[in-house]
């Protein structure tokens, strides 16, 4: 099996990732397969044309020509308008999808016809999801990282950092959503000695967490729009991690909520890339994170991994690159119906959505 593989640069505001590295390119030729890499597509982040040519790849100077190329196209983020006309029936797209976020888009890449693989919904034995984890991981890092930076006055914050300071009472993050985000966006609250409140649907995964956290500075709440409420009114930093698999997040946090929130709190929307869980959230880039509804600071950054996109490249290949490999050697239509966890990552083929989850969005 040889199979020809594209790699066209990231477009989207301020997005320097890149869909291979060198060294996975070295591993992908090495088993008899082309890639084509854009010219710079990793340039931003220290990848020269030399280095991929160095492990055999062939550098073609636009969108178009590796798109032409190629009959598999390896990216980080979902197409945008500009793409699409490169997308058709015969090719197959392995990229973060998102479609459940903006149902407008989804619709004209489906009527493309080309077979879109989302990282986002290929599961695991245990039911997670593999090539998501990674970079939820970083967002719920990057949560914490940017809510703080915009608690400062100056940012429209309320003025106040999260910190140890003798007699002082701790700052209060809520985190809403103890999934793999949630998870990371807690261990870095804990470490910067705030009080966290963490909310989540299942009081399994309340009592999981309390024991891998245990209860000092944390406070374990059962989701309802009541206690979403009352924590959200005490928060200094609010951070939004809901995700259900190929579904437009839910609106937790209502606009009525913000109300009773103290001016210059801040909100991290981790979920806005599939729709958001804020109602007042709306899409941003890091050209201009945020806005400000009732005095309360939104941050709803749609690719926040975007801004660490070295080390979002490094531990996004780790975990892709054997699922390329699968998809390369066997061929597409042998791998899909051999993984069923590669089969689940399946959300469009032949203008149809594959997906349960995401048609269900979709057709809302």
């Amino acid at each position: 099996m040889h199979m020809k593989i594209g790699v066209p640069s990231e477009v989207k505001n301020n997005e320097f990732r890149v869909g291979l590295t060198p060294n996975s390119c070295r591993a992908i030729i090495g088993d008899g397969h082309s890639i084509f890499i854009q010219n710079n597509a990793g340039f931003g982040i220290g990848y020269t044309n030399e280095d991929y040519i160095k492990s055999g790849a062939l550098i073609l100077d636009t969108a178009k020509e590796v798109y032409s190329a190629a009959e598999l196209i390896i990216k980080v983020k979902e197409p945008i308008e500009s793409e699409y006309q490169y997308l058709r029936n015969d090719l197959t797209l392995f990229t973060y999808l998102h479609l459940a976020g903006d149902p407008e888009k989804a619709k004209k890449l489906i009527e493309t016809g080309v077979t879109g693989i989302a990282y986002e919904t290929v599961t695991a034995d245990d039911g997670s999801m593999p090539l998501l984890a990674p970079m939820s991981a970083i967002a719920g890092q990057i949560s914490i990282v940017v809510g703080s930076y915009h608690l400062l006055k100056h940012n429209s914050g309320k003025g106040v950092l999260i910190g140890s300071f003798g007699d002082i009472s701790p700052r209060v993050v809520t985190v809403i959503g103890g999934g793999v985000a949630g998870k990371e966006a807690i261990s870095k609250s804990i470490s910067n000695n705030a009080f966290v409140k963490v909310i989540d649907l299942s009081q399994d995964k309340l009592n999981e967490l309390e024991s891998e956290f245990g209860s000092n500075n944390i406070e374990y709440i059962l989701s309802s729009s009541e206690s979403i409420a009352k924590a959200v009114s005490s928060s200094d930093m609010v951070v939004g991690a809901v995700y259900v698999v190929g579904k437009e997040a839910p609106k937790v946090v209502t606009i009525n909520m913000l109300k009773n929130m103290k001016p210059g709190t801040v909100m991290v929307d981790i979920s806005i890339d599939q729709g958001g869980c804020f109602e007042s959230s709306r899409p941003t880039t890091h050209d201009n994170p945020t806005f400000l509804v009732d005095e309360v600071l939104h941050y709803c950054v749609t690719n926040m991994p975007g801004a660490v996109p070295l080390t979002a490249t490094q531990a996004l290949n780790k975990v892709t690159l054997p699922y390329i490999l699968e998809l390369a050697n066997q061929g597409i239509d042998a791998a899909l119906s051999q993984n069923i966890h590669l089969r689940n990552g399946l959300n469009t083929q032949n203008g149809e959505v594959t997906h349960p989850g995401v048609s269900e969005a979709l057709n809302k």
